[in-house]
């Protein structure tokens, strides 16, 4: 550009979920419920024989695939017979014979009383036919010593008696006290009467993977015993309207969770107190999660020892916490391959809870994204960003991750169009640890002599392809104007766009003048960039360009002038007639800056385009002391009057109430300006 001096929700819980267990037992004897549950001869008549299904055959991945206490792996009753059921007398007689069986539950099968808990015995799986294997108003109850059990496909539902967390009825989905080697996987848990899952009592060697757990007060606890025994591994859940314990990790000696999304949605009755909880003597490592609205998202104990690496914290609020030490590398125990934090909530929505046809869920997630890693130090594949971008083929069908390592990265990245589907991202715990800096100005002249950079050429990022994303990590240009003021062409992009579709998530996007450009990739091409959960900082007209933009949840910094001086523009829109554009929603404005000294935003017409008809729009935002009184003002000749601005129900001391020179959107008009009108039939 050119260089002119220019509500609270109130949630009611539902109910509880048991606590859990920290996983370890020292267990020899093994519970044989057969010996008093044992199958007559007239069993095999009343349960039908059946094929395995597919699923039934996979054995478990995580801690309960670890050779341990006599056991060599979980693969439930893989090589028993084959029964189905449909009844509870014969789902509870094969779940407690003493041989192995795989039971495939083909109906609605209901508890009698109501909390019924089904004893399961050692080297079972117990599996839903398709969607169909609901068992309702109760669960299942691992004892001591029980051990190689897979829980798979169902859904274990509606014990919930009427009270939140309920002290009288403990009524659980799934309890271990005690066992070893068990593997929940792609059930779909829901408004139980205590917990979804208690792994208690020094359990362990446990994997909980690809599973829904909703509506309830208590989703999953782990402990309740002194003992530092339990190995648990967790992935791929989708835990979503829980209260607390998400899960709650007591006393366990490794606990690693990856992958998970949790997700407390707007506008229901139940409110999270908080997500996941290192306690105690914990050691949690935890990963590439996605967390949605969760109020105190992850927490510890003092005594506790609690990594996080590459999550994605979106709406959240209170507590989010790591230290106390070195956790653990799970890799000595199994191997496992991380998704990218940012396509969790896709894929877990699609893929957890009760599938038609269960397989391997880790093996078509890998098909279908490809993960490329970049450590300066050289432990990755590629030391440089620009190295792994070149690395991905033209046209790529489907998803590449390039996965940054922390660091600071000195070099500019050019995505083409030729490649979509790209997302890169920090794999550090916070956005600050991996950073893409650069220093180009557009005044700069190129090394190779063919002029200068110009406004889009000086980007230290530049995403040219569709469907592309940059999640956790720090994108800046360090151009220093003190030093350069001979030069002609202050404008220093750190971030430039110019496709549809991006999602800009979880950054820290900074820079002076024109930090954040983003436009479309011709004037009669859509240009969609979906901003989220960041924070932008720069001083002169540094949110621009033609695109279609929604600034959302985000932090908008104002910084002083290379002099010291507080004077700027927040936005310089350069929309194209009969489109959206800039759109500042439920975001706040603030930096340590004079009063009244900066401007909302003014009306690029570039090269004086009479065509274009700029439009930027602040609503449902906190605007600081800095914004002047008339926040709107005229650029390169043409009246800003003459063009799109307005306001809708902003507070702060930098807001104020309508005038001429302060339009205020109508109910009707805000109505047709919020960020579904943005974006259209794209949900980022």
């Amino acid at each position: 550009m050119r260089s002119t001096p220019r509500t609270a929700r109130h949630r009611r819980p539902q109910r509880v979920l048991a606590i859990g267990v920290p996983l370890a037992l020292a267990a020899s004897g093994v519970l044989a419920y057969g010996s008093v549950f044992g199958l007559g001869p007239g069993d095999e008549e009343r349960a039908a024989a059946a094929e395995a299904p597919a699923g039934a055959t996979v054995a478990a991945d995580g801690f309960a695939s670890v050779n341990a206490l006599g056991q060599n792996g979980t693969y439930g009753g893989r090589g028993g017979r084959t029964v189905t059921v449909k009844t509870l007398a014969d789902l509870e007689k094969y779940a407690a014979a003493s041989e192995p069986y795989v039971i495939v539950v083909a109906g609605e099968i209901s508890m009698a009383p109501v909390g019924k808990e089904i004893k399961v015995a050692s080297d079972k799986t117990i599996i839903g036919s398709g969607t169909l294997g609901h068992i309702v108003g109760g669960g299942f109850f691992l004892g001591q010593g029980v051990h190689n059990v897979i829980i798979r496909n169902l859904t274990i539902r509606d014990s919930y008696q009427g009270v939140w967390n309920d002290k009288e009825h403990d009524f659980d989905a799934i309890q271990m006290d005690g066992a070893h080697h068990v593997w929940i996987d792609h059930n779909d848990l829901r408004r139980t009467a205590d917990g979804l899952i208690d792994v208690r009592k020094d359990s362990t060697y446990v994997t909980v993977s690809w599973n829904r757990l909703s509506n309830a007060n208590k989703a999953f606890g782990i402990g309740w015993t002194p003992n530092l025994v339990t190995d648990i591994t967790i992935h791929h859940n989708w835990i979503r309207e829980t209260e607390q314990r998400n899960p709650s990790t007591d006393n366990a000696a490794h606990a690693h969770l990856y992958n998970n999304f949790m997700e407390d949605a707007a506008g229901t009755s139940i409110k999270s107190s908080y997500g996941n909880y290192a306690r105690g003597r914990t050691r949690m490592l935890l990963e590439n999660s996605y967390f949605q609205g969760m109020n105190n998202p992850v927490i510890r104990d003092a005594t506790a020892a609690l990594v996080q690496r590459g999550n994605i914290f979106s709406g959240t609020s209170g507590r989010n916490e790591n230290g106390g030490g070195a956790a653990f590398d799970p890799k000595q125990y199994y191997g496992y391959t991380l998704d990218a934090a940012g396509n969790v909530p896709a894929l877990v929505k699609s893929k957890a809870g009760p599938r038609g046809s269960v397989g391997t869920a880790a093996a078509s997630t890998a098909a279908a994204t490809r993960t490329l890693t970049v450590a300066k130090d050289g432990s990755g594949q590629y030391k440089t960003v620009q190295a792994a971008v070149d690395a991905v083929p033209a046209d790529n069908p489907s998803r590449v991750v390039i996965s940054v390592k922390p660091g600071t990265y000195r070099e500019t990245v050019n995505v083409p169009a030729s490649k979509p589907h790209i997302t890169i991202q920090g794999s550090g715990a916070s956005r600050k640890d991996t950073v893409i800096v650069y220093g180009n100005a557009a005044g700069m002249r190129k090394p190779d002599g063919s002029g200068t950079y110009g406004t889009p050429g000086s980007a230290t990022v530049a995403i040219r392809s569709d469907d592309s994303q940059l999640r956790n990590l720090t994108v800046s240009n360090d151009f220093d104007e003190a030093a350069n003021q001979s030069l002609n062409g202050h404008q220093a992009v750190a971030l430039l766009t110019t496709a549809d579709k991006v999602v800009l998530h979880g950054l820290i996007v900074t820079g002076d003048q024109d930090t954040l450009e983003l436009e479309s990739a011709a004037k009669d091409k859509p240009g969609r960039v979906y901003v989220t959960n960041s924070y932008i900082v720069g001083n002169v007209d540094f949110i621009f360009g033609r695109a279609t933009a929604v600034i959302d949840r985000s932090v908008i910094t104002l910084k002083k002038r290379w002099n010291g001086t507080s004077a700027g523009y927040i936005t310089a829109p350069s929309t194209q007639a009969g489109r959206n554009g800039i759109l500042i929603n439920r975001s706040t404005i603030n930096g340590d800056v004079s009063a009244s000294s900066f401007y909302l935003g003014r009306n690029w017409h570039p090269g004086g385009d009479t065509a274009a008809d700029p439009q930027a729009t602040v609503r449902d935002s906190t605007l600081s002391a800095a914004i002047k009184r008339t926040p709107w003002t005229d650029m390169g000749g043409f009246s800003w009057k003459g063009d799109r601005f307005a306001e809708y129900m902003n507070t702060g001391p930098g807001a104020g109430p309508k005038s001429t020179d302060r339009p205020h959107l109508t109910e009707p008009q805000a109505a047709s300006q919020e960020v579904s009108d943005w974006l259209g039939n794209w949900t980022p």
